[in-house]
């Protein structure tokens, strides 16, 4: 099957499911309360900064491709987003990172240490009502995703060699980071709509979530600030090395080699710096080699949804991979 190429915008995709996601920001402030006047201050602030809710839409669609709608799934797509919000939360944290969104990260506003406290707030806060559910499957599905994650983000922090971070383990991370988050938001919508089908959303989830991950990665060298909310290069910045890099370094001359090894060691690095990676990447041919890559798990997760009931949930589905890829490019 052939993949648009139109643009597709999310309020499209999450159509369907609109007025359920209503329910599921409600679901996220009802889960997320607390008494405790501090903690109750930087949720106010997280709902404020929070994502465009593309994961738990991806659990409402799931949950919806039989034709019913199964009111556990608000609950378990509020549950998703509290996860992947904690993860960012902590993330930020752990990279030092100043903006999010285009607004101050939790610890630019408050501290480190109010950070990790509230990422792990929201985790526990998560589990208490996955479980008040007195499902054992959802809890399974979504123990493994926090667990990839985790050791995705243990294993990019040790990595001490960042010129040495290959093509294995670029996939192993991103497999770990994004992706099994999103095949835990569409294999947990299986589990409250379609059981039968929970195999082919987990892994249409998957190649989605790969597809997602490497076209962001992209935006890195190819979006302004203003478009992605964060710092233009804030992966170079950081000295991050995705697949656009790993591409180019095998084909660098040995003077463009030692540029980008004097650019890795500078901890400061300057806006012009990062432009001349950028140059270099583009001109070796990492661009089009990334966004090869993200097409290719694009149409595995294509071919993920054969077979899976027509109508608006698998349409809109579909779209979410074009949305994927071709996002703000």
């Amino acid at each position: 099957m052939t993949l648009r190429t139109a643009p597709i915008r999310l309020s499209d995709i999450h159509a369907p499911v609109r007025d359920r996601l209503d329910g599921v920001v409600d679901e996220i402030r009802r889960i997320v309360v607390s008494d405790f006047a501090p903690i109750d201050e930087v949720n106010h602030y997280l709902m404020k900064i929070r994502g465009k809710l593309f994961r738990p839409g991806l659990v409402l669609l799931c949950d919806q491709l039989g034709g019913r709608a199964n009111p556990t799934a608000e609950t378990l797509a509020a549950i998703i987003e509290l996860v992947h919000l904690a993860t960012l939360v902590h993330d930020d944290a752990v990279d030092h990172s100043v903006l999010r969104r285009g607004m101050p990260t939790v610890n630019a506003m408050w501290s480190h240490q109010v950070a990790i406290i509230m990422g792990d707030y929201l985790y526990s806060r998560s589990i208490t009502e996955i479980t008040r559910l007195g499902q054992i499957e959802p809890i399974r599905v979504i123990a493994a995703a926090a667990n990839a994650m985790t050791v995705g983000e243990m294993r990019q922090l040790v990595s001490h060699d960042a010129l040495a971070f290959g093509e294995d383990d670029y996939f192993r991370l991103i497999d770990s980071k994004t992706a099994s988050l999103m095949s835990a938001a569409c294999e947990m919508g299986a589990l409250t709509g379609t059981p039968e089908h929970r195999d082919a959303l987990a892994r249409y989830g998957t190649e989605l979530g790969r597809a997602f991950q490497i076209a962001d990665d992209l935006l890195d060298y190819t979006a302004d600030s203003a478009v992605t909310g964060k710092p233009t290069g804030l992966d170079l910045r950081e000295h991050k090395v995705t697949l656009p890099l790993i591409h180019a370094l095998s084909r660098l001359s040995r003077a463009e080699r030692a540029d980008v090894e004097a650019f890795f060691r500078d901890p400061e690095p300057t806006d012009e710096a990062i432009h001349e990676v950028v140059e270099l990447v583009t001109r070796h041919g990492g661009l089009e080699y990334a966004l090869d890559h993200a097409r290719q798990a694009a149409q595995r997760a294509h071919e993920a949804l054969e077979g899976l009931p027509e109508g608006p949930a698998l349409d809109a589905l579909r779209d979410s991979i074009v949305y994927a890829v071709e996002r703000r490019r």
